[in-house]
């Protein structure tokens, strides 16, 4: 529900032949002795590359558990559906930390009920103020106030 009130962008992305085009340059630079594949330390230096972090070891466990076993490591396609995931899990998560900003008036780095409140209001006017209520307590049992981690689950919930 919010997300499509508040016009934003589907969870689904494609990457522009441009970024492709990028990333398959970025994989035939980190195929080193030109395999045809990413071994799991061309992987990381991919990752570098194109995102600057060195992924995790549980990170790198992961993705190197998920590709076809028959083969010796990542193919360009492989790579390709990694890489375009990853870049979707980046920009959703720069929303939400562009939407919690939006509701945070004061730059304090939490919401408290009367922010949560007038950012529905913004959003959701129809949404009745019991909802609102009960959704703020449901995810702030301790304290008075929401994170941006918090709001982020707030706003999955209310997507329904």
């Amino acid at each position: 529900m919010f997300f499509s009130q508040a016009g934003a962008r589907p969870r689904t992305w494609e990457a522009t032949p441009s970024e492709r085009k990028k990333w398959v340059e970025v994989f035939k630079a980190c195929d080193e002795d030109n395999k045809g594949y990413l071994s799991r330390e061309d992987f990381k230096v991919a990752v570098v590359t194109l995102f600057g972090y060195k992924p995790s070891k549980i990170e790198a466990n992961s993705v190197m558990s998920s590709i076809n076993p028959n083969t010796s490591g990542i193919l360009l396609g492989e790579f390709l559906n990694i890489v375009r995931k990853k870049k979707e899990a980046q920009l959703y998560r720069n929303e939400i930390r562009h939407i919690f900003t939006a509701f945070d008036r004061h730059y304090r780095g939490y919401l408290t009920l009367e922010d949560f409140q007038k950012a529905f209001k913004r959003v959701a006017p129809k949404l009745p103020e019991r909802i609102i209520l009960e959704v703020f307590r449901s995810t702030n049992l301790h304290e008075a106030s929401l994170t941006a981690i918090e709001t982020k689950c707030v706003l999955k919930q209310t997507e329904l």
